[in-house]
């Protein structure tokens, strides 16, 4: 039994490695915004495993935020307002706004079953224009506060580059951010 569960292990560590390094910037992850802070410690194979050998599963970004606020609507017309006055793309990832589940989805037609339906953060550096759950990036931050993205950046300068590009946003700023970057199948 316990070589049984030994090589389920490593398949599945293997499994899970050989996604991550397949993933190209701007790939993503499901996860709900309220189970995020629980979801990012737990492993996905030892519940007992030590935070410390978790270190390779995060990396430090600086995020650059347009706005923050609740209503999805009102951020989503100041992204296009953004675009149109900076050029900084917009990248949905697929992902709209559902009012039943009152969260930010991949629509529930969505081929991969894993993910359909449910909301998954951008988790690495993409210069893009999207809407995410602060709590990705900022964990005090209020559940389903939504923070209008300017883009993720693994070089303060480079985050400090795209904030100038908004200087017109008086609510932007950039913080540095501790992001899961790790499996999460």
């Amino acid at each position: 039994m316990k070589s049984r569960l030994t090589l389920i292990f490593i398949l599945a560590l293997f499994a899970c490695q050989s996604k991550h390094k397949k993933q190209e910037v701007g790939a993503v992850t499901k996860v709900s915004p309220a189970k995020y802070k629980s979801s990012k410690a737990v492993s996905a194979f030892n519940n007992n495993e030590d935070i410390d050998e978790q270190k390779d599963a995060y990396a430090d970004y600086y995020i650059v935020v347009v706005d923050t606020g609740t209503n999805y609507y009102l951020l989503r017309d100041k992204m296009f307002t953004v675009k149109q006055s900076t050029g900084i793309p917009i990248d949905t990832m697929d992902r709209h706004y559902d009012k039943s589940k009152d969260l930010i989805i991949v629509p529930d037609t969505s081929s991969d079953e894993i993910y359909a339906g449910d909301y998954f953060p951008r988790r690495y550096p993409s210069a893009n224009l999207s809407l995410e759950y602060m709590t990705v990036y900022k964990p005090d931050s209020k559940d389903k506060t939504i923070g209008l993205i300017a883009g993720i950046y693994e070089k303060k300068n480079s985050a400090d580059s795209a904030l100038n590009i908004i200087a017109g946003q008086k609510e932007a700023f950039e913080l540095k951010s501790k992001v899961y970057i790790g499996c999460m199948h």
